[in-house]
């Protein structure tokens, strides 16, 4: 509905409230002149007992939980007074007239009793009842809307779960292994097919400019007793070490320490199976 739809509702909202309010106006009025009131005080009556249920339904519609309970017990409450001192001025023709018996509403003493009893309560339970939701009113904080059903509590934690598996097994995209400088060899598995375990060419001429200090030669006993392993040796322990490693986790450091080897090598090792996995990918895209 848009905003001239809305604003003709509340006008004609407005409009049959004012005037069911003047029909009532008129009942409550002659049972408050009955019940001894004066002219002023018969003319402000209606607006106590209809005017709080104004007010009632206000609150209704603002507070929440126990108070919105407790709004909606005072708006049922002041509702049936209402009809019901409206029904007894419909009963009681005498009550139509500017000269009435004062404090009497109905023949029988018990019925009068207890309907004067009624129309006189209802002035001072407006003033504590419409205070106190005033005072509600007032005090009312809004709370944030957040799921309450299990369903809502279930399906907010699939969500969860789902975007943290989505998280953790996610892989990245293939690393494509850079292509090597003109002074190095065209590939590095080239590399790992010499017939001796030792670094790349440009590994050893990067190593070779760096200042060495004069260590003599190393005594037999602190020589290493482990072979020396072939290229592919190296590759075959390299794959099964990295078999359930993440692209990420693909690192020279990480295959350094996991078959002890050198840098160089290890670098070698990296940019190979890196090549192998990118591959594989494309393979398995195809």
């Amino acid at each position: 509905m848009n905003r001239f739809g809305k604003g003709l509702l509340v006008a004609a909202l407005v409009g049959v409230v004012a005037m069911a309010f003047r029909v009532s106006w008129n009942a409550l009025r002659d049972v408050a002149t009955a019940t001894g009131a004066d002219s002023t005080a018969a003319t402000l009556y209606p607006f106590v007992v209809d005017g709080l249920m104004a007010l009632a339904l206000v609150a209704t519609l603002t507070l929440t939980g126990d108070a919105r309970r407790f709004a909606l017990r005072v708006l049922a409450a002041y509702t049936l007074a209402s009809l019901v001192l409206n029904y007894v001025h419909g009963l009681v023709p005498e009550l139509h007239d500017e000269v009435v018996d004062w404090g009497r509403l109905a023949d029988w003493d018990p019925a009068n009793w207890a309907l004067v009893l009624l129309a006189t309560s209802l002035p001072v339970g407006s003033i504590y009842f419409g205070s106190d939701l005033v005072a509600k009113v007032l005090h009312h904080r809004p709370i944030e809307h957040t799921p309450t059903t299990p369903n809502q509590y279930e399906a907010a934690e699939k969500y969860v779960n789902r975007s943290t598996a989505d998280l953790g097994e996610s892989t990245p995209a293939p690393i494509t292994p850079a292509p090597a400088p003109a002074a190095l060899p065209a590939a590095p598995v080239v590399s790992l097919v010499k017939s001796t375990d030792r670094p790349p060419v440009g590994a050893v001429a990067a190593e070779s400019t760096r200042p060495r200090r004069a260590t003599g030669r190393v005594p037999a006993v602190a020589r290493s007793t482990r072979p020396n392993r072939t290229p592919e040796q190296l590759l075959t322990e390299a794959r099964k070490a990295t078999t359930k490693w993440s692209d990420r986790e693909l690192t020279a450091e990480g295959i350094r320490k996991a078959v002890n080897t050198s840098p160089a090598k290890a670098r070698v090792l990296r940019d190979t199976l890196r090549a192998e996995r990118a591959a594989g990918s494309g393979e398995a895209a195809a």
